[in-house]
């Protein structure tokens, strides 16, 4: 390092100590290339330290007194009358300490990088990761049984599920019609429809009671599955117990109580966003079910549903029967 020019012509006496047992001699101190240069009195140079290599033994105090990195045995004693020498020197050894590279730095800065890294992976990347390799691997058994665990929960808050003799075989024609596993009507605490794990179909009576085209309750079946294909119900219950939750049904096959009982407690209410016409038009058409009478169930002017009502796929064919008249009129009655 080149010395600042400011302090090219720098001098100022001090004691300089070669070492420990030898006696102070008044020195003259000045600032080379690199290096503070001593020299007697009489201007006979006696020695010259690196300025990197130049440490204050106490700092903040007065005089100043210096050594080289490594001996403190030889001292350089400034005193007060050489404060502008003692504020190059430190001037100078702050501009290297800079320069100088610092590994341990660089150490720590790397560290800190890797742990945000990490945490990122952690908070970001790792819950949906868990998730879909749950997802993938737990059997279609299993999902069965976590639906079932959860219907037994939700009946608790609405009610024993509707069900009789006679309408449970309608029931099942009717899940076999619109390609679902299993239908179950509640009572009370469901808009309409919602699909659980295992293909498990809930129906709110009402999409039942208070319609004459049955077509109405297969569109809110259809509107369920479409649902289903969107967003699997088992990531829903997944999303709801958080990545323990799906730790702990990769390693134990099950999912803790308390999981199932918050996913209970907010799947009724939990609000669903509306899904595009040409997917639930999708879903009418592979099911050969018209789409214009649940249109009109869901808004009897038709402005809102207009994409139903003119793009129906069975409109000008004569579709099967989503369930005969005497069945129809039957489930109608299951919560009689």
């Amino acid at each position: 390092m080149t010395a600042l020019r400011e302090y090219d012509r720098l001098e100022a006496t001090g004691l300089w100590r070669p070492g420990p047992e030898e006696q102070r001699r008044e020195v003259v101190v000045s600032i080379g290339e690199a290096t503070l240069v001593i020299t007697d009195m009489r201007d006979r140079p006696l020695t010259h330290w690196s300025l990197a290599a130049v440490d204050r033994l106490n700092p903040g105090e007065e005089p100043a007194l210096y050594a080289p990195d490594g001996d403190p045995g030889e001292t350089l004693e400034l005193g007060a009358d050489a404060t502008e020498m003692v504020a190059a020197i430190e001037k100078l050894r702050r501009a290297i300490e800079r320069a100088r590279p610092h590994p341990g730095r660089l150490r720590t800065v790397s560290v800190l990088v890797l742990t945000l890294v990490f945490l990122g992976l952690a908070v970001f990347w790792l819950p949906g990761a868990v998730t879909r390799h749950t997802l993938g691997v737990v059997p279609e058994i299993k999902r069965q049984q976590i639906g079932r665990d959860i219907l037994e929960r939700l009946e608790r808050m609405t009610g024993p599920a509707c069900a009789t003799a006679e309408t449970r075989p309608v029931l099942a024609r009717l899940a076999r019609r619109t390609d679902v596993r299993r239908l179950v009507v509640l009572r009370t605490g469901l808009r309409d429809s919602l699909m659980l794990p295992g293909g498990i179909v809930l129906l709110n009576r009402a999409v039942i009671e208070d319609h004459e085209d049955p077509a109405v309750a297969a569109g809110h079946i259809l509107t369920a599955r479409a649902r289903a294909g969107e967003v699997d119900p088992l990531a829903l219950v997944l999303r709801s117990a958080g990545m323990t939750g799906a730790l702990r049904l990769i390693t134990t096959g099950e999912l803790s109580p308390d999981a199932l009982d918050r996913y209970a407690e907010t799947v009724l209410t939990a609000p669903r966003a509306p899904l595009p016409d040409p997917l639930l038009l999708d879903q009418f058409a592979a099911s050969e079910v018209p789409s214009t009478p649940f249109a009109y169930a869901l808004d009897a002017t038709g402005e809102t549903v207009l994409g139903l009502i003119e793009a129906d796929p069975m409109a000008g064919r004569t579709p099967p029967p989503v369930l005969a008249d005497r069945d129809w009129v039957l489930l109608q009655t299951i919560c009689g």
